[in-house]
């Protein structure tokens, strides 16, 4: 597969309070693989996420962090204990009171700025919300390629803030009733082109590199059964994204927002020569979105210091069964460091481990309490 990085950063233990219907929780993970099993709405994705939020100081769900304290609660607290390769421990806290900033550390010490954080535990989660990928708007599929990107090259991330920062600042002034001088408009569409020059030229870097580990991935959950594709679409790319600005102004005046620009670049999602959203079947669909963030994960650990960590939400549903089988077969693999997946099926898991041999855990969720399961039990 592809070169290992220097080191695997393993989540050890995880200590959770009040985070979504998790009231209390304390668990020791397995280095390898870690198994959720149980009913729809009990807790298995709020478990993933909470892992997820200690890596995008984030939930994958729910953009409110407010919301994502219990209900009959007025904080919340996750912290995970984790291992560098040469034994290093780091920890990592986030809490939040009702009311209040939230609050985020690495090993005791408060972060300046969260974006200073990420790409420290890179991290891909396959989950059903990813059928927005394909489904959604233009926004979900830049989201994708903004979480990939920022988690391997800060120059990026800081040229996306500050693009978006510009990008407000001169929605404002488009929106304004009164006459804006010219040189008001240039300062910022000069900030966003410089800015989204950058992330234009990232992104499309990305992609090319991108494609065939993504085509790969996609051929052997499918056994060859279709192509697949992706395209980049950008109005960077055949002018100069200054020009695209200031010959816009106008209109965009008449709408009050700007109409062009890298913050409405398109990623295309093709199965043969057509868009997937039209002409994919379920089980289409399900594979283009796993094979794409295997392909993540795969990307991830060639270009980064650490293997990123995997989660794996529900992700057989919808697949028929050698689909499940090719999916099984990969993430036996010794390519991947450490996993956490959740299925309400026990055959499925059951066929993981079988597969895996070695080192594992299991755990119930039940209504927002988790025990680990011992060999043999059911």
């Amino acid at each position: 597969m592809s070169p290992n990085p220097d080191c695997d950063m393993i989540l050890k233990r995880i200590s959770i309070l009040n985070y979504k219907n998790l009231e209390q929780a304390d668990l020791e993970f397995s280095p390898k693989l870690n198994c959720f099993f149980g009913q729809n709405g009990m807790g298995k994705t709020n478990l993933l996420d909470a892992v997820y939020f200690l890596s995008f100081c984030k939930s994958a769900g729910n953009p409110i962090d407010s919301q994502n304290i219990r209900h009959e609660a007025d904080f919340f607290v996750i912290q995970g204990f984790y291992q560098a390769a040469d034994g290093t421990p780091e920890e990592i806290y986030c809490g939040m009171k009702r009311r209040q900033k939230k609050q985020f550390k690495r090993n005791k010490k408060e972060y300046g700025r969260l974006s200073d954080h990420i790409g420290f535990l890179p991290l891909v989660m396959v989950s059903p919300a990813d059928s927005e990928l394909i489904a959604g708007g233009s926004d979900e599929r830049r989201r994708f390629m903004d979480v990939v990107i920022s988690q391997y090259d800060k120059e990026y991330l800081d040229a996306l803030i500050r693009y978006n920062k510009a990008l407000q600042q001169r929605n404002t002034l488009l929106k304004s009733e009164q006459p804006v001088e010219e040189e008001l408009f240039l300062v910022w569409e000069e900030m966003m082109a410089q800015s989204g020059e950058v992330v234009f030229r990232k992104r499309e870097a990305f992609i090319r590199e991108f494609i065939p580990i993504f085509q790969s991935f996609y051929s052997f959950i499918s056994e060859d059964k279709e192509q697949v594709g992706l395209s980049y679409e950008s109005h960077a790319r055949n002018a100069s994204l200054l020009e695209v600005l200031r010959e816009s102004r106008v209109r965009d005046q008449i709408m009050g927002y700007s109409l062009r620009g890298i913050h409405k670049d398109e990623l295309n999602m093709l199965l043969g020569d057509f868009p997937i959203k039209r002409e994919g079947s379920q089980g289409q669909n399900k594979t283009y979105l796993v094979a794409l963030k295997l392909a993540q994960f795969d990307f991830l650990k060639r270009t980064g210091h650490t293997v990123p960590l995997l989660l794996l939400d529900d992700i057989f549903d919808k697949l028929d069964a050698s689909r499940v089988e090719q999916i099984i077969k990969l993430v036996a693999d010794e390519s991947f460091g450490q996993i956490f997946i959740t299925d309400t099926n026990r055959e499925h898991l059951d066929k993981i481990l079988h597969k895996v041999g070695g080192d594992y855990k299991m755990f119930s969720v039940n209504r927002g309490s988790v025990t680990e399961i011992g060999e043999g039990e059911v």
